[in-house]
């Protein structure tokens, strides 16, 4: 017969093969990255009390319908704290460190870009659910309508309500990382030279530049797009930026990006959306609340 303890650590071990899953699910809900984890682990709290009473047949559907109805009720209280935010409002950023396995990050693109993440934005939080929940993840509509309490008919036309909203680069090829890579050196080649005419021909005709610093730090208050637009505003915040600051290349929401930082803390990060061998859009976060967890290791 096992000891508590070693019963303890093999539930600890089932969850913990789950957590990422939930972890990106609970982001993907929430676009926000410690209350994702928070979520999950309020999830594994309510899975273990349920473990203690009773056999759970599915741990992982148990888990994904109990983080989902906990996002649903904080996207509700999120939607309104984002009604006051000061200037435009980004996802806390998911960096992954350039060591990392390009072509396995790459892969993730679609699931956690800021693209998709700011079409879901658009959406309540339970067509949110229910778009990302068969759209995403491919749970069935039968199992969706036990998540969110509502008729197989009802899940149906969330989950193609929000479908009609989310205008997203999903179907579109995803580009060699090679290629994805090869831009980005371009593009802070070009900074480097403050060469105008090199950078516009790398940015798309409708590229747009979104920065987020929730009035906390300077930043663009609204967006900025267009060539001619963007690439000035890049050349002069270079001139402007800080002596000294560090530049690390890093993948940010599975994206080509930057991290910029100084002596002391992180200043901001840059992701890179390409489309068709152009930057399609720029997304700088530089709320120092959404910086705080990254670590230049990460």
């Amino acid at each position: 017969m096992r000891s508590q303890p070693d019963a303890d650590s093999g539930v600890a071990a089932r969850f913990e093969a789950l957590r990422p899953p939930l972890v990106r699910h609970a982001y993907r809900m929430l676009g926000e990255r410690s209350e994702a984890e928070d979520v999950v682990q309020d999830a594994y709290v309510r899975w273990h009390s349920a473990l203690a009473t009773s056999p759970v047949g599915n741990d992982h559907a148990f888990l994904r319908t109990t983080v989902t109805r906990l996002c649903i009720d904080r996207a509700r209280s999120a939607r309104a704290r984002r009604e006051v935010y000061v200037g435009p409002w980004l996802p806390e950023p998911l960096v992954a460190a350039e060591t990392s396995d390009p072509e396995a990050i790459v892969t993730l693109a679609d699931d956690i870009s800021f693209a998709l993440l700011l079409a879901l934005e658009r959406l309540s939080p339970l067509e949110r659910a229910a778009f990302l929940l068969h759209d995403v993840m491919d749970v069935p509509f039968s199992e969706i309508a036990v998540t969110l309490g509502r008729s197989e008919d009802a899940v149906k036309k969330l989950a193609s309500r929000a479908r009609a909203h989310v205008r997203t680069p999903r179907t579109r090829p995803v580009a060699p990382v090679s290629d994805t890579l090869r831009l980005r050196a371009q593009f802070l080649a070009a900074i480097a030279r403050d060469d105008l005419a090199a950078l516009q021909q790398l940015l798309a005709e409708d590229v747009v530049f979104i920065s987020d610093s929730g009035g906390k730090v300077p930043a663009a208050m609204v967006p900025v797009r267009g060539q001619d637009h963007v690439g000035r505003l890049l050349i002069g915040l270079s001139r402007k930026g800080p002596p000294g600051a560090r530049v690390t290349p890093a993948f940010i929401n599975a994206s080509p990006g930057l991290i910029i930082s100084d002596s002391d803390h992180i200043i901001q990060t840059v992701a890179l959306e390409v489309s068709d061998g152009h930057i399609a859009a720029i997304y700088v976060t530089r709320n120092p609340d959404k910086l705080r967890a990254i670590s230049l290791a990460d």
